[in-house]
């Protein structure tokens, strides 16, 4: 209210802003065309270690997680929440109540005598908002073009849809592309630092501990067997960072590198398109698309049924 200088309080008449509601995604948006590609998977490594690089994310992942014992079983369960999110339908928001009381008693304290918590709400944001960089990222390496400036905003609206949908708070949530992108070159300049957590992860990315259920003697085989795709995965990951957190990170990457990167792109983003659709996506985006169209078929059936 406002008060006038001789008369009684003034309601305030402007429209009140309605708090965006939490709502699951559906066919025709570009996280079901896309989110579930097997090349989702090429930048995740990126924005895990981004994730890393906040002081308080290392902090709680370096205490509570298995990446370095179980990095093929935590990567599993990401990428299978991660398609959750967007494939799950009503699921995908149980999904992400889920993982906020997971992450709720989740707590670390630091060399320095800091307490760090998962749900802080900057640490929390951070987490997604990595994925619009990882996404337009992916798009100009390992498709057939990277995203117009009209489709990166239209992609940023379902991200923002997407951090809803997982608790971020509104005032985490920059509101257009472009404040985006701001608020992504100040936080990768402060605070993200070299944390120790990420080094490990790299580490761990380059050689890729066997799965727990491999028996110990088969584990030189594991190791021999998982060599090449360490280094193709440590390779990937470094190449798709941001030039400043490379730089942070203390990770050499030259002009050969870069070149080596964009091949393999091109390789990639050639070969993906021409894979039967059961092989191209995840096995949750997978059946989650194809039960849409047999209900559509089914639902064609229906209305073109003899009266």
């Amino acid at each position: 209210m406002s008060q006038t200088a001789d008369g009684p309080p003034l309601v305030d008449q402007r429209p009140v802003e309605p708090t965006p509601r939490r709502r699951p995604f559906g066919p025709g948006s570009y996280l079901w065309d896309h989110a579930g590609l097997i090349t989702f998977s090429l930048t995740t490594g990126a924005g895990f270690a981004l994730q890393l690089m906040h002081p308080s994310v290392g902090a709680v992942v370096d205490e509570h997680s298995v990446f370095r014992t179980d990095a093929i079983g935590r990567a599993s369960r990401s990428i299978a929440s991660v398609q959750t999110w967007v494939y799950g339908g009503e699921e995908a928001l149980a999904e992400g109540d889920r993982l906020r009381a997971m992450h709720a008693p989740l707590k670390s304290t630091d060399a320095a005598g800091v307490t760090h918590h998962a749900l802080a709400s900057g640490p929390w944001a951070w987490i997604t908002l990595t994925a619009p960089y990882a996404f337009t990222t992916g798009a100009r390496y390992f498709s057939r073009r990277p995203l117009a400036a009209v489709e990166r905003e239209s992609v940023y609206g379902e991200l923002k849809q997407l951090m809803r949908n997982l608790h971020v708070v509104e005032k985490e949530i920059p509101p257009t592309y472009d404040d985006y992108l701001a608020r992504f070159d100040e936080i990768v300049k402060s605070p993200l630092v070299a944390h120790p957590t990420v080094h490990d992860f790299l580490r761990a990315s380059r050689t890729i501990p066997p799965p727990l259920t491999v028996p110990r003697v088969l584990r030189p085989l594991w190791r021999a067997a998982a060599h090449l795709p360490g280094r193709l995965q440590h390779f990937v990951t470094v190449g798709t960072l941001p030039e400043a957190a490379r730089a942070k990170l203390g990770l050499n990457w030259t002009r050969s590198d870069e070149r080596k990167l964009r091949l393999l792109g091109r390789v990639i983003a050639a070969v993906v398109p021409l894979l039967p659709e059961r092989l191209r996506y995840f096995p949750i985006a997978y059946r989650a698309r194809r039960a849409h169209r047999a209900e559509e078929a089914f639902r064609r059936s229906l209305a073109e049924r003899p009266l």
